[in-house]
C-alpha cells in the first residue's frame, strides 16, 4: 500500500489554470504516477499505446478547464451540456462508445437542517477517465486516499470503485436516519412533540430527495447493461448489474424508512388531534355550565318591573339553589352524552 505522500507534487500554474486537481498515468505492473497538466498532454499525445489509462480530476470552476479538455482530449460535447443543462440525479448511461455518469456525494445532519450535496460528471473511454467538478466530495478525496491499494487496471476499475462509495455513502445516511428516528420515536411520549414532528419532516424531505439523486436511473442503466461499448468488459458488466442489485436493496431500505417516518408523522398528528378535541370537550363543557348564570344574571339585570323574588327575603338563596341544581343538571347530561359516544 502507497502512502499518500509519495502522489504529492508542487503546485503548478498550468494546473491552475487548467483546472486540473489530480493527475494520474496508470501502467501496467506500475504504480500510479501523478502527473502535471503539461506532463499529461505529453504522455497522453506521444505515448498513448504504452499507456494503460488516464485518470483527470477537473475544476470545473476553472473558465478553461473545458476549453483544454477539447483541445487536448477530444472530449465530446454532451459531456459539457450535460454537465450545463443536465439532470444532477445518478446515472450510467452510453454515447458513442463512451461511458457517461453522473454521481452525487451527499450528508445527513443530525439536526435535520438542510443538507449537502455535490455532484461528479464522469467521462470514461478506451485509456481516459475525466471526473469533474464544482465542489469537493468526499468520494474522490476518498479515492485519492486509497488509490495505491486499488491499483485500477481500467477507467472502468474507477467507475465502478465511485459507484461503491456512493452505495456506501447512501447505506451510511439509512443507518443514521434509522438512529435519529428511533431517538424521536423514543420520545414521542414527552413533551416536544411539536420539535419531533418538525424534525421528522425535515427527515424525510432529505431522505426523498436523497433517493431522488442518488438512486440511479434504472432505464439508462438497463440500456448501458443491454448494449455495453465495444470496449467494455464483460466483467464491467457483471459488475454493474450487481450493483443495480446492491443499490436497489439499499432503496427499498430507504422506502420502508420513509414510510415509518409517515407513519410516525400520522401517530403525532393523531395525538395532537385528540388532545386538541379534549380541549376543547373541556371549553364546551364550561361554557354549557356557565350557560344557566349567565342567562338569568342577564334576564335579572333588565331595568323593568315584575322581577321574581326582589320582595323575598330569601330569594337570593332560592335563586342561587336553583342555578345549581340547573347547573348539576346540564352538567350531568354532557358526561352522559360523552360517556354514550
Amino acid at each position: 500500500m502507497l502512502d499518500i505522500n509519495t502522489y504529492k507534487h508542487k503546485v503548478d500554474f498550468n494546473d491552475e489554470v487548467t483546472g486540473l486537481i489530480y493527475g494520474f498515468v496508470f501502467q501496467d505492473q506500475l504504480p500510479p504516477r501523478r502527473i502535471t497538466s503539461g506532463q499529461v498532454s505529453a504522455e497522453y499525445g506521444q505515448q498513448r499505446q504504452e499507456l494503460d489509462f488516464i485518470w483527470l480530476h477537473i475544476n470545473l470552476n476553472h473558465a478553461a478547464s473545458e476549453k483544454w479538455l477539447k483541445k487536448q482530449f477530444d472530449i465530446k460535447e454532451f459531456f459539457f451540456d450535460e454537465i450545463r443543462n443536465g439532470s444532477r440525479s445518478t446515472r450510467i448511461e452510453s454515447q458513442d462508445e463512451v461511458l457517461f455518469a453522473v454521481l452525487n456525494d451527499a450528508t445527513l445532519h443530525a439536526d435535520g437542517s438542510s443538507d449537502e450535496t455535490a455532484t461528479l460528471w464522469l467521462y470514461c473511454r478506451a485509456g481516459l477517465v475525466v471526473t469533474a467538478r464544482h465542489k469537493p466530495l468526499r468520494l474522490i478525496e476518498q479515492l485519492f486516499r486509497e488509490l495505491g491499494r486499488l491499483a485500477p487496471l481500467s477507467p472502468t476499475d474507477i467507475l465502478v470503485h465511485l459507484l461503491e462509495q456512493q452505495e456506501a455513502a447512501l447505506e451510511q445516511i439509512v443507518r443514521q436516519a434509522n438512529l435519529y428516528v428511533d431517538q424521536i420515536e423514543e420520545c414521542l411520549p414527552g413533551r416536544h412533540v411539536k420539535e419531533n414532528r418538525t424534525r421528522l419532516g425535515r427527515f424525510r424531505r432529505q431522505l426523498l430527495r436523497f433517493q431522488r439523486l442518488l438512486a440511479p436511473e434504472p432505464a439508462a442503466l438497463f440500456r448501458l447493461m443491454n448494449r455495453p461499448p465495444l470496449w467494455l468488459n464483460a466483467e464491467v458488466v457483471q459488475d454493474l448489474r450487481q450493483f443495480a442489485e446492491e443499490f436497489t436493496v439499499v432503496l427499498n431500505d430507504l422506502a420502508g424508512l420513509t414510510e415509518r417516518i409517515r407513519l410516525l408523522q400520522e401517530e403525532i398528528s393523531a395525538g395532537q388531534m385528540e388532545q386538541n378535541n379534549r380541549t376543547l370537550y373541556v371549553l364546551t363543557i364550561i361554557t354549557v355550565l356557565a350557560l344557566p348564570i349567565n342567562i338569568i344574571a342577564g334576564f335579572f339585570g333588565m331595568n323593568v318591573g315584575g322581577i321574581p323574588f326582589s320582595n323575598n327575603p330569601h330569594g337570593f338563596l332560592l335563586l342561587v339553589l336553583f342555578v345549581t341544581l340547573f347547573t348539576l343538571l346540564v352538567g350531568w347530561y354532557a358526561l352522559r352524552r360523552r360517556d354514550d359516544d
